[in-house]
């Protein structure tokens, strides 16, 4: 089920987006401005989809999107707004919006812009996966390196492909824990480190291309 983010201060158009994304099957996190919002950024669980409305209380929209885009977080947004002009749409997708629509708006196309956008990021329903010269296929679990096929074992394959879709951000070794490891088992930091050792000894055993980063006493990143 994926979470969407809804920031828009009036309330009424809030309480109707939730109400159309539940029925959707979406799980839902509302808020009038940014600060819950950027709460809920730094939890384990980031959102997988964000409507983001440019005239916010303190802070304007697409400023708020730009900041995330300069911090490395890369979540997906939909511009949901009065701003309508050629000038500020250029603008909007300029400071990192991946849609932009235009109040009044249509709810249903709306949901299909949704789906669309949650359909192009979902990684395991894409047919490749690039980053740098690796090609990752998520649905034959398989990983090339400049052509060649790179044997992964399905963990390891997994710890890779969250890393790379999650690329300039730093994954703690408890998020990685819990993305990829889930519940079935007691494990610890530990765990995490002599996965991606190995990891890195199969992707790059000679260590020139320094695919994955230690950040120490945080956690690891790809960039």
């Amino acid at each position: 089920m994926a979470l969407i983010a809804i920031i828009e201060d009036e309330q009424d158009l809030l309480d109707l987006l939730e109400y159309h994304l539940q029925k959707e099957g979406y799980e839902t996190f509302a808020a009038i401005s940014v600060k819950p919002i950027e709460k809920l950024l730094n939890e384990e669980e980031p959102p997988d989809l964000m409507i983001v409305d440019r005239n916010l209380p303190g802070v304007e929209g697409s400023e708020f999107v730009q900041s995330l885009r300069e911090q490395g977080i890369d979540i997906p947004v939909i511009f949901l707004t009065a701003k309508v002009s050629d000038r500020e749409v250029e603008e909007g997708f300029l400071r990192g919006g991946d849609d932009y629509v235009t109040k009044p708006f249509n709810i249903k196309e709306l949901l299909h812009r949704v789906r669309a956008i949650l359909r192009r990021s979902k990684p395991e329903e894409r047919d490749e996966v690039l980053y740098r010269d690796i090609v990752i296929k998520p649905k034959s679990y398989e990983v090339f390196i400049e052509g060649r096929k790179i044997d992964l074992t399905r963990l390891e394959f997994k710890l890779l492909l969250e890393l790379v879709t999650h690329k300039n951000m730093v994954l703690s070794r408890e998020q990685l824990l819990e993305r990829v490891w889930g519940d079935d088992g007691d494990y610890q930091d530990r765990t995490v480190n002599v996965a991606v050792n190995r990891l890195k000894d199969k992707i790059d055993p000679d260590k020139s291309k320094n695919y994955i980063k230690s950040i120490r006493g945080v956690g690891y990143q790809v960039c």
